[in-house]
């Protein structure tokens, strides 16, 4: 079946409401969740919310709160998200990251304590309509071994840049394994398998199995250099913020744990380097020349044709997926076929 983006919303604001997330918090987790979906990312859409209820739940996600700015400069900031929602502690760090980059020209802000945050690229997409460029990066708990060994100890440790444009949305979010984690868990609950070259079983062989996947380790992508990218991302936002690494991470994937992991958010204001307006028509030269060359896509091309699809189409739920939010809704006595009817 499918449903429409703010029939999405409205499930996912009035199931959290019901559980005593405020309305301001329930707002931010719905909207990133749907620009998941939307962008087509819909192993980090409302596929993953059911993980999302189970952690209100076990108490690993806090219902209510506020987020601790523990250490602070003009231009960095370092925030203990106590354990809310790790949508509402990205987005604020976001807005933090980017007011501070409007005083000194950049804002990095670590986090630690969060939770997982849905899809990276929402909130560089943040700094774009403030005209600013957006890195996030963060470290999940292990899935990915490292080159010639079949142990996973890396995260799948996302990487997310957005840069304004005057004519062009310009964003990659990506992975830097092979595969999310969340395709894997969205594959097992669809009953389907994964492509070739992604993914080890436990014995270090390749499979195609997604339960074999998760038992065992996700390639990093281009081999060694996604490796080397993964290495890097995972002291960036462990240690620097404060936050697990390695072994350490925990509670990204499995919602009856704490979650330990960490995430760098910047935001880099271009007209404290120069003309902005100058930037961007410069940003849309260089597209100009990648377009000319023949009918090639930039980053954020897809997302793009992706979003004015699902708004025509809609959202595909499956009847897995169907199921156990009808169970949530039930349990919290709300009528689901009512809301999407």
């Amino acid at each position: 079946m499918k449903i429409t983006a703010e029939q999405e919303k409205i499930i996912i604001t009035q199931i959290l409401t019901k559980m005593d997330v405020s309305p301001e918090y329930a707002h931010i987790v719905a909207e990133v969740t749907m620009d998941a979906d939307l962008k087509g990312f819909s192993s980090h859409g409302i596929g993953r919310f059911p993980q999302y209820v189970k952690g209100l739940k076990y108490g690993t996600i806090k219902a209510q709160g506020d987020i601790e700015i523990e250490n602070e400069t003009v231009s960095t900031g370092l925030i203990n998200g106590n354990h809310l929602f790790g949508h509402v502690v990205t987005y604020k760090g976001m807005e933090l990251a980017l007011e501070k980059a409007k005083e000194t020209g950049i804002g990095a802000v670590g986090i630690h304590d969060s939770n997982h945050f849905g899809v990276a690229g929402y909130y560089t997409d943040m700094a774009i309509m403030e005209d600013m460029v957006g890195i996030v990066i963060a470290n999940t708990e292990p899935a990915v071994a490292p080159i010639g060994g079949k142990e996973p100890i890396l995260g799948t440790n996302p990487l997310a840049i957005g840069i304004p444009s005057n004519h062009h949305y310009v964003s990659v979010d990506m992975a830097t394994s092979a595969s999310a984690r969340g395709k894997l868990l969205e594959a097992v609950r669809r009953g389907e398998k994964i492509p070739e070259n992604v993914a080890l079983d436990a014995e270090g062989n390749p499979t195609i199995d997604p339960e074999a996947a998760l038992n065992g380790s996700i390639l990093p992508f281009g081999a060694h250099k996604g490796y080397a990218l993964a290495f890097m991302i995972e002291i960036l936002a462990g240690p620097m913020v404060k936050a697990a690494f390695g072994k350490g991470v925990r509670g990204t994937a499995n919602p009856e744990e704490i979650c330990t992991k960490g995430d760098l958010i910047i935001a880099i204001d271009p007209s404290k380097f120069g003309d902005l307006e100058i930037f961007k028509t410069q940003v849309d030269a260089f597209i100009g020349e990648i377009k000319s060359t023949d009918n090639v896509f930039i980053p954020g091309d897809m997302e793009v044709m992706n979003v004015k699809q699902n708004m025509d189409k809609g959202i595909e739920i499956d009847d897995v997926l169907y199921q156990q939010l009808k169970e949530i809704a039930i349990d919290l006595d709300i009528n689901l076929d009512e809301l999407i009817s």
